[in-house]
């Protein structure tokens, strides 16, 4: 018994280097092979300077999402977040933005509220992403263009229509999400009056030349409710009444700015970001 015992403590060293020496070459066995991050010996993109899957080429800056859709994310500029103003001025004469705030929206005043006017962002923008919330009033007032009227315009010319388009017939080129006096939607998405609205919208600025020749026009990508109403198509120029636009103003940015038709259109969580629609080139 004693022989047998001196028998299993001399081998306890050798047994637990071996346990140790067993346990390092499964480590070794299990470390992860790490997968190359890009190539340098591929062929060269067409037209480009990039390789396919090129391990120089620059990666996308990290934009934190916001945590839901209506959410700013990580690189937006908050225009209204329900509590002031302070981005927007009155078109007029650039005096403070004097709609109604209150209950985290800002409201277009009626007429006989002795202030209005359309307002615009002190801020001027090109190419941009654009989140915004509406809401037509509940109590239906009017019809056709007289029913929760208001716009959205890029460099303050380009219009995006705001209207009530629930079960209210109006010419098809001034209904909600139309390209105003343009291109109606593709399809109409809007809610019941009173309900909260989504336009989540993409709009590229047109582009000249150093004479003031026109190089590209305005292009706009609508998501009316989450529905796309417009698929990157083309304005045939600053919006205008009763008249065919036109590309009559030489300008690559300018203000965003908001209607007052004289119905109470409601608006919140408005953010924009500006694009670099090159910068994956």
């Amino acid at each position: 018994m004693k022989r047998l015992s001196l028998i299993l403590f001399s081998a306890l060293p050798v047994l637990i280097l071996s346990s140790v020496i067993a346990q390092e070459g499964k480590s070794k066995q299990e470390a992860p092979v790490l997968s190359p991050t890009g190539y340098t010996d591929t062929p060269f993109l067409p037209g480009g300077k990039w390789r396919v899957h090129d391990d120089n080429r620059p990666r996308p800056e990290v934009v934190t999402p916001g945590k839901t859709a209506a959410d700013a994310p990580s690189d937006a500029i908050v225009l209204f977040d329900g509590k002031n103003l302070d981005e927007w001025v009155m078109e007029k004469d650039q005096s403070p933005a004097d709609w109604i705030v209150k209950d985290g929206y800002t409201e277009v005043p009626s007429k006989g509220q002795g202030v209005g006017g359309f307002i615009q962002t002190k801020r001027e923008f090109g190419d941009v992403q654009l989140h915004i919330e509406f809401a037509t009033p509940k109590v239906i007032e009017g019809n056709s263009q007289g029913r929760g009227n208001s716009g959205i315009f890029f460099l303050g010319s380009y219009e995006m229509q705001v209207l009530d388009s629930y079960e209210n017939k109006t010419y098809a080129d001034g209904q909600a999400s139309a390209l105003y006096g343009y291109k109606p939607p593709l399809v109409n998405a809007s809610r019941k009056p009173g309900e909260w609205q989504t336009y989540d919208i993409v709009f590229e600025a047109p582009k000249w030349d150093a004479d003031g020749n026109l190089l590209k026009r305005a292009y706009i990508t609508v998501f009316h409710n989450g529905v796309i109403t417009q698929y990157h198509q083309d304005y045939l120029g600053a919006t205008g009444h009763k008249r065919v636009a036109d590309y009559h103003t030489v300008r690559e940015r300018g203000p965003l700015k908001l209607q007052n038709h004289n119905n109470p259109v409601r608006y919140r969580n408005i953010w924009i970001r500006e694009l670099n629609l090159r910068a994956a080139d």
